[in-house]
């Protein structure tokens, strides 16, 4: 006794239409699946590690329409940011989040502008910086967030600068590593494996994932005491840098 598949199977193996037929690619969880001469579709990638490119940053719009008190100088030793006001006198709660905005910026001269007016403010904001701290973590979020080397890089060390620049900044920091360290966590140990390579990358400083190792042995060394715990609940392959 022949079923009705094996029927047509027979009837249709000599075909020409019906030999060589590719299979359709179908929804999977569907009643397409249960059909003849179907696949399932692979599931789409989650694209946990792939860079998100940024929009044009807040601090470009503003640099662009004059609205910031700096400028663009070009002097024998190279280019020089030039402030047209005495930086002991601005606004911190005003510019500092507006430079750190712009820490997604990869072109220059905007990139040039953000690290160094950030430095610039950083060495001589002294206790005008700690009150700023929570207007920052929003930015420095929104630039890991990327996942762009690059623009990891900046971010950390620009996050390195900070946690040195004035006392205790480092301790008003712990209470946002939820906010900051979800992206350092996943590309702490995501290294380029060039075999017999050169990463030329680790010797200009620009390697993401050493960037992130050094960053988070500053953030406990100047964290203070509950640094480390908080560090380790957010990337639990972090080893302490104090204890060993």
């Amino acid at each position: 006794m022949v079923n009705e598949k094996e029927f047509w199977t027979e009837i249709r193996k000599d075909i020409p239409k019906y030999k060589n037929r590719k299979p359709r690619v179908v929804p999977a969880f569907t009643i397409q699946a249960l059909q003849e001469n179907t696949i399932v579709a692979k599931p789409p990638h989650c694209g946990l590690y792939k860079p998100c490119r940024p929009k044009p940053s807040a601090f470009r719009k503003y640099y662009t329409s004059g609205v910031l008190p700096i400028s663009l100088e070009n002097e024998g030793n190279g280019p020089k940011i030039g402030w047209k006001v005495d930086i002991d006198k601005l606004d911190f709660h005003h510019y500092l989040p507006m430079f750190f905005d712009g820490m997604t910026e990869t072109e220059n001269p905007y990139k040039f502008l953000v690290t160094q007016g950030i430095a610039d403010l950083l060495a001589h904001g002294g206790p005008k910086i700690l009150p700023v701290v929570p207007q920052l973590i929003i930015p420095i979020k929104t630039a890991l967030n990327t996942k762009v080397p690059e623009i990891i890089c900046t971010t950390m060390k620009m996050l390195q600068h900070l946690v040195r620049s004035a006392d205790c900044v480092g301790e008003a920091l712990v209470p946002y590593f939820r906010q900051i360290l979800p992206v350092p966590n996943l590309l702490k140990d995501k290294n380029v494996n060039l075999g017999e390579g050169i990463d030329y990358s680790q010797q200009r400083g620009d390697n993401a994932a050493d960037v992130i190792q050094e960053t988070l042995e500053i953030l406990e060394r100047y964290g203070g005491e509950d640094a480390f715990i908080n560090i380790k609940y957010m990337v639990p392959t972090y080893e302490s840098c104090m204890m060993n």
